[in-house]
């Protein structure tokens, strides 16, 4: 699993017309899942998140109560080292990397999380106003 996460003054997702989530003041987390990814993974990937201390004064989601707006990313496990069509091999297909992204959501709310997310396998607007700005890679 991997996983880029970015300190934000604001982020939004849409759908269409439709803002389908949102959030102030906390963490994008662009999400990305492969072939042998796990429950497991998922759920340490949410502590992760939620510990990793990169706000203010080196604080945490965590500690802060800051809000986290996950986005599902199966773009970040391109491969671009041959030529200039990325392969997507390493990406999980749909029906394996849904269920764990959602697990991810689900764990972060079990630790206290506020979770806004996009919508799987949607066209999806992502806007973000990067504060720092501070950008993370996580890969599990």
């Amino acid at each position: 699993m991997r996983a880029v996460v970015q300190t934000v003054g604001r982020a939004s997702v849409t759908v269409g017309d439709e803002v389908v989530g949102a959030i102030d003041d906390g963490l994008l987390v662009l999400l990305g899942v492969t072939h042998t990814d796990t429950e497991e993974t998922a759920r340490t990937m949410a502590r992760k998140v939620h510990e990793l201390r990169i706000l203010d004064d080196e604080r945490s989601a965590a500690d802060t109560g800051a809000p986290v707006l996950v986005v599902s990313q199966f773009t970040l496990y391109g491969d671009a080292r041959k030529g200039r069509r990325p392969s997507w091999t390493a990406a999980a297909p749909a029906e394996v990397a849904e269920p764990l992204v959602t697990a991810v959501v689900e764990a972060l709310r079990e630790r206290g999380a506020k979770v806004e997310t996009g919508r799987f396998r949607a066209h999806m607007l992502v806007e973000s106003v990067n504060v720092g700005p501070r950008t993370i890679l996580l890969d599990l």
